[in-house]
């Protein structure tokens, strides 16, 4: 009775063309975290048009070494992105990634009410209406915003 039983097969699905990424922002900002984690001198990232402006002010503020985007297979293509270390003690440039606004709870801000993040030190990347910049750019410009994330 058990042996008379065809089992049917599944068809394998190759789980890198599957996968969907439902948080971008997040994603990329995990990607980095866990590249400086792990000390990894290059991280590649899925691409966008908000992570390559992302990226751009990464590169202007110093936070990381240089970027490549690059057009493959996928539609949107990657982001190849090299770290930034110190040469003496190999302390990367970022210290801490933090994201502020997410879909569950969106966090916009003012020109007068720009975020400073510590004390001035750090660099808030805010999504205005003119585009994706920093908090102290958004502020000369008198333009607020969605607040992204925090960098220092």
């Amino acid at each position: 009775m058990f042996g008379s039983r065809t089992v049917s097969r599944v068809p394998r699905i190759n789980l890198k063309q599957q996968r969907k990424i439902t948080v971008p922002i997040a994603d990329y900002l995990t990607r980095l975290r866990n590249a400086i984690k792990a000390q990894h001198r290059v991280v590649e990232i899925p691409s966008s048009k908000l992570k390559k402006e992302i990226t751009k002010i990464l590169f202007e503020q110093g936070y990381i070494l240089n970027y490549k985007f690059i057009e493959n297979d996928t539609p949107s293509g990657a982001i190849k992105i090299a770290l930034k270390y110190d040469p003496v003690d190999k302390v990367n440039a970022i210290k801490c990634l933090t994201r502020v606004s997410r879909p569950g709870l969106r966090q916009y801000t003012g020109y007068k009410d720009m975020p400073r993040v510590l004390n001035g030190l750090g660099i808030a990347i805010i999504s205005t209406s003119k585009g994706v910049m920093t908090n102290k750019q958004a502020k000369a410009e008198k333009i607020g915003g969605e607040v992204l994330c925090y960098v220092y």
